[in-house]
């Protein structure tokens, strides 16, 4: 289906870490809406959902690594549907790609009333990307990841796009800062 190693190359005189399925750390965190998390206009509050999605995404990339990871960034957040007292919410993650210490965690946001039998309506999705991390903060491997079905891989093969482009997009700031501060410009 793939052909991604599935073993992370080792520095000299480190084991090589054998990789892991996608279905090995995907995991779902649901919460009820109360009163508390509504914004001005009465719905749920942006981030309120955005702190469930970093738990859920945190949980996923610890699971993943063996151990602590922390959030590096979030792409793309996207608020499809208001969310409102009552709805219960389900926040779905997986580990979509991983690089030699990062990983990029997918996140899918339902929700649901709570006391109706209707079928849940996606109402958000984001990606992150999370760093693993040693006991002195400092950046440690990760698992390869493995895709499991056709849906994984294709999360997979968008993730090095999205990847592609944080990077490009990095660099690019980076070349007009530089650029900039030739000028004599001063941000």
């Amino acid at each position: 289906m793939t052909d991604q190693a599935t073993t992370t190359a080792a520095e000299p005189g480190t084991p090589e870490i054998p990789g892991k399925p996608t279905s090995a750390s995907r995991t779902t965190l649901s919460h009820i809406m109360t009163q508390a998390d509504t914004n001005l206009l009465g719905t749920v509050h942006g981030g309120v959902i955005m702190k469930l999605v970093d738990d859920a995404a945190g949980a996923v990339a610890g699971r993943h690594s063996g151990g602590p990871a922390v959030t590096a960034s979030m792409d793309e957040m996207a608020f499809l549907e208001p969310v409102r007292v009552g709805d219960l919410v389900h926040v779905k993650a997986q580990v979509n790609w991983t690089g030699r210490t990062s990983m990029e965690v997918g996140v899918r946001v339902l929700a649901e009333r709570w006391n109706e039998s209707t079928p849940a309506t996606q109402v958000g999705s984001a990606y992150l990307v999370f760093a693993a991390v040693d006991a002195d903060g400092k950046p440690r491997r990760v698992p390869p990841v493995l895709p499991g079905t056709e849906r994984d891989e294709r999360r997979y093969q968008e993730a090095q796009i999205r990847r592609t482009h944080r990077l490009a997009r990095r660099r690019a700031i980076m070349e007009l800062r530089e650029r900039r501060a030739a000028e004599g410009f001063d941000d």
